[in-house]
Parts: structure tokens; sequence; C-alpha cells
């Protein structure tokens, strides 16, 4: 999609295939592609892997998985209909914090767990844009940007450096925001083996600056999951902006996660990290007591392997996709920007109760014209 960014793939690869429409690729290609590795915009993630699925190539897609509910939706039905290994990008998931989670899942320490605080609290690209009214009113487009193929599904706009490089995660249009960006290195383990699935109710708790177009300065979120068997409800909070952290003794470093109520309290980073029971008194008592686990895999070996249908993917869509629902729907909490209403939802139904707005944002804008086909695969 942009030919200034293939001087580096080039030199190191001379001989490599070059593309800038991944439709064209996979026609001329097709008996020499096994798997694709989709690191392009959020918004472009679903479009090209679905296509890619459909043709029975392998995936692995950066996180987030997709920039809609329905777009998460469809992966996963379509991970199950192709049989292909899909991955989500989230490495951590192979890590540390992965095995640390099961391992105390599996002996029992996360029983009892009721509240959950996760935050970032990092700067982002649109902090300093100040008031936007609207969408840029555009620029020339650079020189060997294809500026046409980068909004994929999208409906096109003008060209603007607040969009490419890198911007677009500033957009509710082509991206996810702090939560789709970095939730899915924060709260993946602690939503798998909680098993939390998806929410009853979504609240924006507070809001700073919240704007029709971009994500906002600051957001505080509340999850509330329903009890699961013997698995008592919890509260899922999640907190983005510099300034904006969740109380003392509920935030772990300047992005991270904390979980209360089980049999110890503990406190994680992002990634791999894996957690420490807090306080730190009580950590020094029982720290001898806890499981021991493994640290020694890999997020793309693993994706390889299941691709040689040698391991399972361990953030198959299946997996991934109802983690990344969830922040979806944080992100509609985001736009419709109405702090301290809780959104009503049903897991069952997967739709939000009497909210047509929000409805309609779990699917999102119809796709421009020509790319239609592709949601229906």
């Amino acid at each position: 999609m942009d030919d200034r960014r293939l001087a580096g793939p080039k030199k190191d690869y001379p001989d490599a295939a070059a593309y800038n429409d991944f439709r064209v690729m996979l026609d001329e290609m097709a008996d020499d592609i096994d798997a694709l590795a989709i690191g392009t915009p959020d918004h472009s993630h679903f479009p090209i892997a679905i296509l890619a699925m459909s043709m029975g190539k392998h995936v692995f897609v950066e996180k987030p998985l997709a920039n809609t509910f329905h777009e998460a939706e469809l992966l996963m039905a379509a991970e199950k209909k192709y049989q292909v290994a899909c991955q989500m990008g989230n490495q951590g998931h192979s890590g540390g914090n992965y095995h640390q989670f099961k391992a105390f899942a599996e002996a029992g320490l996360l029983d009892g767990v009721t509240k959950v605080v996760s935050h970032f609290n990092r700067g982002r690209r649109w902090h300093p844009w100040g008031d936007v009214p609207g969408f840029p009113e555009g620029k020339p487009v650079p020189q060997g940007l294809h500026w046409d193929l980068w909004h994929t599904t999208a409906e096109e706009r003008p060209f603007s450096g607040r969009f490419h490089p890198g911007n677009w995660r500033g957009w509710y249009r082509y991206g996810m925001g702090a939560i789709g960006d970095w939730g899915p290195h924060i709260l993946d383990t602690a939503h798998r083996f909680l098993e939390l699935g998806l929410p009853t109710e979504v609240e924006l708790v507070h809001v700073d600056r919240h704007n029709a177009y971009i994500f906002p300065y600051e957001t505080t979120l509340r999850f509330r999951f329903p009890a699961r068997g013997d698995k008592p409800p919890v509260e899922v909070y999640w907190y983005d902006g510099t300034a904006n952290r969740p109380p003392e003794g509920e935030r772990s470093g300047t992005a991270g996660k904390v979980l209360l109520g089980g049999k110890y309290d503990f406190a994680g980073g992002t990634h791999g990290a894996t957690l420490q029971v807090i306080p730190e008194a009580v950590r020094k008592e029982v720290e001898g007591e806890l499981p021991r686990f493994s640290t020694a895999s890999n997020h793309y070996a693993n994706f390889v392997l299941a691709a040689l249908g040698e391991e399972q993917c361990r953030s198959s869509f299946d997996v991934a996709g109802p983690l990344n629902q969830v922040f979806n729907l944080g992100v509609i909490a985001q736009e419709l920007g109405l702090q301290g209403e809780t959104l009503a939802f049903d897991p069952q139904a997967k739709r939000f109760v009497d909210n047509d707005t929000a409805n309609a944002l779990l699917i999102g804008p119809p796709p421009r014209k020509g790319w239609e086909s592709l949601y229906t695969l």
C-alpha cells in the first residue's frame, strides 16, 4: 500500500515479490503461499484475513483482530469453516504470563476473583491534536502511497498525515484506540483464564474531551461479566489517558493489571510479564508455595507449528475473537460518549438491549462499493 515502506524489505529480500493489492497477490501467487502475516492498519485486518482464509491460507493477524464486533464474529466463523491455523498477534499470549495464568488457574489461585483493574497511562498520537471538528480536508497524496488501496473496505477520504502513517489508530473508523492497541497485551490472560466471555453491561464511567471522530484523551470503562458456573461475577475496569490512573493499590506501573478478590491479590504488567502477589509482605510469605511454570515458548513459532499441524494456536480466533469483541464494545461506549450511562448487552443474542444506535455500531458503516463480497465469504 505504501512503496516508501518497501525499501528496507527489498534490500533484505531482493528476490521477493512485492504487491500493493493483497487481492492481486493472492490471485497470482495462490499456489506459492501457505500463510500470511497481516500487520496493516486495524481497519484492513478483516478483509485481508477473510479472503486469505477462504483460499485455505493460514493467517497471523496483528492485534486488534478486527475493527468491529461483526468483523470479529465473521472471522471466528471463518476459522471453523475453513479449518486453517489462525493466530492473533498478541505475542505475550505465548510468554510467561500465559503459562503462569494457566498454572495458577489450574491450582485454583484465581478462584474468587471479582475485580480486574487494567490501565494504560502513556501518551497517544492524537492527544496533541486539540479539538477535531471533522475529518481532515486533505492534502496531496505522497508519491508511492496507494491511497485507494489503503482504505480497503472503508469509505475513501482525502489523504492527511493525521491518517497515515501510524495516526489511523486515533480514529474510530480506522482503529481501536488505546484499548484495541494495548488491551490485547494486558487483559488477554485474565479474560481467558477467568473464562469471562462477553459482558452484560458496559459503562463509560469517565471521559475527557469526547469527540465524534477521534478517541477521547481519557477514558474509564467498566465491564460487568456474569457468573460462570461456580465463578462469581467480575467487574473489569479499563483506564487510559496519561493522568487517568486507577486508585493507589489498583495499578501496576504505567501499564498493567491488578486482580482482586481471589486467594491472593495479584499485580502484573503487559505482554509476557508475570504476576506478583500483592502486597509485598504477603508475597514474601507465599512465593515459595506458588506453582512453578515454564516460560519457554514463542508466539510466532507456535503459529508456524500450528500451520504444520503440530500444535494449536494459543491465541486462535475462538480465543482472541471474544476478547477483541469486549474491546469493540468498549470502543462503542467511547464513541457514544454517554458518561455514566450503562449499556446493557445480551451475550447470547450478541446485541445491545433496546439501543439501535449502539447496535448499528456493532456492524459499523457498510463496506464501500466493490468490497461487499468479502463480508459473505
